[in-house]
């Protein structure tokens, strides 16, 4: 399987003080209420409302006309907040880089931002279709699966300790995975290079930080639309939001999907129930407090896992159809039934100081049961495909709570924006997995039968991960232009596992990292932004040295410099960057299966991006990510080798154009092609998977209140392979699919 079983763990704090950080916030920023623009801070143009633009002087006398030259006035609608809708496809504030409302021109690292109507054109149906055109991610790391988001971030893994929502991690372990409905998000953000420094334990890679849909602030929100796909997988979803009193004190935010069809796999459906209520109450323009809930239940079936021999190359008997099915109907089932339910708190006292907490509590039970193929019973040419008999049971319960102060003062010419935070995770997972040798499957002449899941087990454990950090930033800001950013992190870890079957296999520790970061950046009137920035991120690691002492925390640094151009008042922003990334400390293994932390593995790359209105109705979207990944430190045979399943060339490119005027008003057209280039299949680099091109389609019609859009993903009906795991693992991507909806929106 794709995942090694990792657990961590353990209890370091008592309740009682988190009952005493209720004060305190977050992930900056729901329902949040806004600070004043501050007058050092020349980026940002003050809203003025009607009601605040000077009116005309009274006339002087009622008997002698006059004509009065009124002076002008800039009224523009609220300004975009860092966790709130984007207009069209290019952002310009974000929460995640610094977890304050800043400006991404003022960020000195790579942030990229896609927006619902991003997500809506392309008819993005996962997170992992929606960062197909971001730079630095490799979405669909393991091809069309219905059951997980896998991605990889500057080149590393990223989906278990990067993937977070409103700013709290939804961290995954061994086999229990969490999966977010794109219906039910306003923004998915990426963060490039380390992040530890503000969310603790992470993927040296980055994050992707999915920002949830919450009561508007201002006019309702009533939308419903349909959909279907050629897989005969059709869905109906509803979103309702607003006002629930006449002082707009209570807001409320209802969004609701129902998913059911096949895929292009035979017999494997994907089947989906969401709901996210929200509920928002603010007293005052000072205070909010938001409470929410999610609940998701996933029905599909386990992923085929094919031989490189067969689909990359052709076996004697050519190539496995991508449709084929290598489980079983009578065994084979995939169960996610995940709900979690919390609150975001903010305060302002006055224009300086502001608190904020961001708590949840999250359950997830998964129910999966799969024969797999584990490569050929014999000679490839008897297409006989080997299969294990699997399942697993995991049961994991998540808990986290972040705490945030804000200040905001000037010192003489030096305007600052410091935060100091507390937050706490802690993690348990409840472990329980099975395997034996299944029976084979004739590739040409294929018998179903009526099989049982195993019911042995190689695993049943309780693991728990208890991490408590405290953090300072200052965002510093000399004169107009010069921005700096300091950040700073102290972690302690508590790690234990309880092994059932292996008493002696149990352990309980605890250990602790620092995290940093430093960023300047030079912002000059015409909107173009250098920087350079250094970071250092650490990641727990679950296991025991040969000696019973717990591993070492994985480690990251990261050295970038970049160029950012946004200019004032348009809808544009183009980034360059250059870095260079270790992830060091990482555990490996030898011939004879031994783990040793002895890893090192360093990533160095070029990245581009742009996000453009070029004229009235044309947007594009673009990047191209270039990669030179290499194992420095490690065991003889992967020393100076590629990661397997790491391409080091990613390109992609959009273009959305709608009539504004004329007999076509309203309708619209858009294309896109992406292209990911080559990996390898095997530590020895001997096995290359090919890169593959894609060609995008859509267009779509929006009258009044009506919207239709038809789409086709790979439209050329390519079939290519995403990647290999190992010899024995290879998985198809996903062949062409094209998709209809309808929305209405009053």
């Amino acid at each position: 399987m794709p995942i090694l079983s990792r657990s961590r763990a353990r209890l370091l704090i008592p309740g009682a003080l988190l009952g005493a950080s209720v004060v305190l916030s977050s992930s900056a920023l729901a329902q949040e209420p806004v600070v004043p623009p501050e007058s050092s801070a020349p980026s940002e143009s003050p809203v003025v409302s009607p009601s605040e633009a000077p009116a005309p002087a009274p006339a002087a006398s009622t008997e002698q006309e006059e004509t009065f030259t009124l002076p002008t006035v800039n009224v523009e609608a609220e300004r975009e907040r860092a966790n709130g809708p984007v207009k069209g496809f290019t952002a310009r504030r974000s929460g995640s880089g610094t977890k304050t409302d800043t400006s991404l021109l003022e960020t000195p690292q790579s942030v990229s931002v896609v927006g619902r109507a991003q997500m809506d054109a392309q008819q993005a149906q996962s997170v992992v279709e929606a960062t197909r055109y971001t730079p630095g991610v490799r979405s669909e790391t393991f091809g069309a699966d219905s059951r997980n988001d896998w991605f990889l971030i500057r080149g590393f893994t990223s989906q278990e300790g990067g993937y977070f929502q409103d700013g709290l991690q939804l961290y995954s372990s061994s086999f229990a995975t969490w999966r977010i409905e794109t219906f039910g998000l306003e923004r998915v953000e990426v963060v490039r290079g380390p992040a530890s420094v503000l969310y603790g334990g992470t993927s040296p890679g980055g994050l992707i930080n999915l920002v949830g849909k919450r009561p508007p602030t201002d006019g309702p929100v009533r939308h419903v639309e349909v959909g279907v796909n050629e897989f005969a997988n059709g869905y109906a979803g509803v979103d309702l939001g607003g006002s629930i009193d006449a002082g707009n004190h209570w807001r409320y935010r209802v969004t609701a999907l129902a998913r059911g069809g096949g895929t292009q796999v035979d017999d494997i459906d994907n089947n989906r129930l969401f709901l996210a209520p929200a509920l928002t109450w603010a007293p005052t323009e000072r205070t909010s407090l938001t409470l929410y809930a999610s609940l998701l239940a996933d029905r599909t079936r386990g992923q085929n896992f094919l031989p490189y021999v067969g689909t990359v190359v052709d076996a004697p008997y050519g190539r496995i159809p991508t449709d084929f099915y290598t489980s079983d109907k009578s065994l084979d089932r995939f169960k996610r039934d995940q709900r979690w339910w919390g609150y975001e708190f903010a305060h302002r006292f006055g224009d300086t100081f502001t608190v904020r907490q961001n708590l949840r509590y999250a359950l997830l039970d998964l129910d999966f049961q799969t024969l797999y193929g584990v490569g050929y019973a014999g000679d490839p040419a008897d297409a006989q495909l080997a299969r294990g008999n699997f399942v697993t049971l995991p049961s994991a319960n998540l808990f986290t709570v972040d705490t945030q102060g804000e200040a905001r003062f000037t010192t003489g010419p030096v305007h600052h924006t410091v935060l100091v935070g507390v937050d706490f995770k802690h993690y348990r997972l409840d472990d329980e997995q099975g395997f034996e040798a299944g029976v084979p499957l004739d590739l040409l002449n294929p018998v179903r039968g009526d099989f049982t899941p195993t019911t042995t087990r190689y695993t049943d454990n309780r693991s728990t991960q208890d991490q408590l950090g405290v953090y300072l930033q200052d965002q510093v800001r000399f004169g107009e232009h010069l921005d700096l950013v300091v950040s700073g992190r102290h972690d302690w870890v508590g790690l234990a596992v309880d092994n059932a079957l292996a008493p002696t296999a149990s352990y309980d520790g605890s250990e602790s990292a620092l995290s940093g970061r430093a960023g300047l950046l030079y912002r000059f009137d015409s909107g173009v932004a250098p920087y350079v920035s250094i970071s250092r991120s650490f990641n727990p690691v679950a296991g025991t040295k040969t000696d019973g002492t717990l591993f070492e925390p994985e480690t990251g640094q990261q050295l970038e410099a970049g160029v950012k151009f946004q200019p004032e008042n348009t809808r544009l922003m183009v980034g360059l960057s250059l870095f260079e990334l270790k992830r060091q400390n990482f555990v490996t293994t030898d011939g004879a299966f031994n783990q040793l932390q002895i890893g090192e593995v360093r990533s160095r790359g070029f990245e581009a991006e742009a996000n453009a209105t070029l004229l009235r109705g044309l947007s594009l979207i673009g990047s191209a990510s270039l990669y030179s990944l290499e194992i420095t430190e490690g065991t003889e045979l992967e020393l100076g080798k590629r990661p397997v399943g790491v391409p080091e060339v990613m390109a992609s490119l959009w273009l959305d154009y709608t009539f504004q005027d004329g007999a076509l008003r309203g309708f619209g057209a858009a294309a896109g092609v992406r292209g990911v280039g080559a990996s390898y299949a095997d530590r020895e680099n001997t096995l290359e998977v090919p890169g593959f091109t894609l060609v995008d389609v859509g267009v779509h019609y929006e009258r009044g209140p009506w919207k239709a859009a038809l789409n086709a993903s790979n439209v050329g009906d390519k079939t290519y392979v995403s990647s290999c795991s190992s010899a024995s693992a290879c998985f198809y991507g996903e062949r062409r699919r094209a998709s209809a909806n309808v929305g209405y929106t009053w």
